[in-house]
């Protein structure tokens, strides 16, 4: 079967703003969304490809593509999107995990019967501390935390027996209720099933019909080469366990990169301040500087002068998702000898007097420039 047109789908035209397709994306969104046409089996497909449509068209780059090759650009082995619908719609309306936000605002909450969706963990945020090196060239990292699981004596069904549930006869089993306030009505979740639509009639001694009970987890998460500090890895499904058999929140897990000793990071550039004997910058040698992967040596060509930077390439931190890597820039810092005795002293004078200020051309340019002040 044909897929039709995405702005047909969305109702728009080619020339129609960004803006103007993400408005028609939200009012179809909304119309269609599985929780709002509870008994029409074949919303979901729709909602599903309006959201496919809003992926592309809301992409600008996408969007060309899309309009110079059509639906062949985004089709064949390893060409998939694989955007989820449901994610695509909360980060449009700013919803959250949990079944609640803008899912309260539009549906009331409302969930066809016997789905458990609103039963859905909530998702969870765990702050990680990484080092430079672990960011450069990734790391796998084993996070402890402790959150809901599901209940290992009722297997998260909340039921000692695990089928002791039935129908809340209150809510007729929707986990809804609603109430009259004078000219409005308002729809809540039901106070006796508490919005999950089943009551449990021998609830689990261990989890006490919840479904689910908090033990100290941990969880490997693998972070990329190239990451950045602030960046977020989602772990799905390592959430909070969802309430009686519900499904799980996400994980999501904020990287915070650690300040190094020895270098500053710009983007995947590496930047560093070397100390270097004012023999060698002078003279001319072999000066041993720090790498990520240990040391490494540079060529000081003579008359070498103070701040001068080293470029050394595929030396810096790795890109994301990528084989190269940035570059590592080394600054020399020219190190002035401190506590001379009087024989260096004396040596030193000699050099002086006999270098004269010939062989000084940046001293010479300057004193240039400067001598209408010395007049």
């Amino acid at each position: 079967m044909s897929k039709r047109d995405y702005y047909e789908v969305l109702g728009v035209n080619k020339n129609t703003s960004a803006s103007e397709i993400k408005k028609a994306y939200r009012k179809a969104a909304v119309e269609h969304h599985p929780d709002k046409n509870p008994d029409d089996p074949s919303a979901e497909e729709r909602f599903k490809e309006v959201s496919e449509a809003y992926e592309i068209l809301s992409d600008e780059n996408k969007r060309s593509t899309y309009d110079q090759y059509g639906h062949s650009a985004f089709s064949g082995p390893g060409r998939s999107r694989g955007g989820d619908p449901f994610d695509i719609f909360k980060e449009v309306f700013g919803g959250g995990g949990g079944g609640g936000g803008i899912f309260e605002e539009l549906f009331g909450n409302s969930r066809r019967r016997g789905r458990t969706s609103n039963n859905r963990g909530s998702d969870l945020r765990y702050d990680l501390q990484i080092t430079l090196e672990d960011a450069a060239i990734g790391t796998v990292k084993e996070l402890e935390l402790a959150k809901p699981i599901t209940c290992k004596k009722c297997n998260g069904s909340g039921s000692s027996s695990g089928s002791g549930t039935s129908s809340c006869n209150t809510c007729d089993g929707h986990g809804q209720v609603i109430s009259s306030r004078g000219f409005f009505q308002v729809q809540q979740a039901c106070p006796d099933c508490g919005g999950t639509g089943q009551i449990i009639k021998d609830p689990c001694t261990e989890c006490r019909g919840e479904g689910r009970s908090e033990e100290l987890t941990r969880i490997k998460l693998k972070v990329p080469a190239g990451i950045a500090h602030g960046s977020r890895i989602r772990s799905s499904g390592n959430g909070e366990a969802g309430l009686r058999g519900g499904p799980s929140g996400d994980l999501y897990v904020v990287i915070h990169i650690r300040e190094h000793d020895i270098f500053e990071r710009e983007d995947n550039d590496l930047y560093c301040e070397v100390p270097v004997p004012f023999t060698i910058v002078a003279l001319g040698g072999e000066l041993e500087v720090p790498t990520l992967e240990g040391k490494a040596s540079i060529k000081i060509p003579p008359g070498t002068q103070n701040s001068t930077v080293f470029r050394m390439k595929n030396r810096g931190v790795q890109f994301l998702n990528s084989s190269q890597r940035g570059d590592l820039h080394v600054q020399l810092q020219v190190e002035i000898p401190i506590k001379l005795n009087k024989d260096q002293k004396d040596l030193l004078n000699q050099f002086a007097n006999s270098i004269g200020t010939k062989n000084s051309p940046i001293r010479e340019s300057f004193f240039e420039k400067a001598k209408r002040f010395f007049k």
